[in-house]
């Protein structure tokens, strides 16, 4: 375990805690007309939550705006995702709006403004060692592997820049991920901000690793 440096151990959550609380406020009218529009557009219920893995592995409950309707197939099944993501859904993602009511997440404490995108729970088993260093920390709403890729990014390459971050934790680099991506959201530029959606499937890899080792 490496050793917190002041931001780290102080600050950082201090940080979190003022951020969350002032987006939350300031961007409350935001909030109240996307809640509107995915009930108009997607009916009820506005949330999407999932359990996912927090710090030291903690499950916690994550907060989204729905981004999908409920379509289902002749025999009641949902409907593949692709099938139920509609185009105002996919304008939310690409615009990381629907990522919004994370931040009451943050303000609980179950998050971070920067840090490893906390992934689905099924994927615990399957990390390696090394990579199980992410959860040291609080996941994040972005993080160092979101700045620095593209939905091709390769789960390793991602789970590096992961380890990176929280071996190297500080108030610039926290700042410079911020920065860049805002920049990248209004850029348009294809960053990983909700990777999950787009991360390929981390156990079917590694169980076909397993089998043919």
């Amino acid at each position: 375990m490496k050793k917190k440096g002041i931001y780290e151990k102080y600050l950082k959550r201090a940080l979190d805690i003022l951020l969350s609380l002032a987006g939350i406020i300031l961007l409350s009218p935001v909030l109240l007309i996307i809640a509107l529009m995915v009930r108009i557009k997607l009916g009820s219920p506005v949330l999407f939550s999932q359990e996912r893995p927090g710090k030291d592995e903690k499950i916690f409950r994550m907060y989204k705006f729905r981004t999908m309707t409920d379509r289902t197939d002749e025999q009641g099944e949902l409907l593949p995702d692709e099938q139920r993501l509609t185009r105002f859904g996919k304008r939310l993602r690409a615009t990381s709006l629907d990522e919004l009511p994370e931040l009451w997440n943050i303000l609980k404490g179950d998050m971070s403004v920067i840090g490893p995108r906390p992934l689905l729970v099924r994927y615990l088993p399957y990390y390696h060692t090394h990579e199980r260093r992410r959860s040291e920390v609080r996941p994040g709403i972005t993080g160092l592997a979101q700045v620095n890729g593209r939905n091709s990014s390769t789960w390793e390459e991602r789970f590096a820049h992961d380890i990176k971050y929280v071996e190297h934790i500080s108030f610039q680099g926290d700042l410079k991920i911020f920065i860049a991506t805002i920049f990248a959201i209004i850029s348009k530029k294809d960053i990983l901000v909700g990777s999950e959606h787009v991360i390929q499937d981390l156990d079917i890899e590694r169980c076909k690793d397993e089998k043919e080792n």
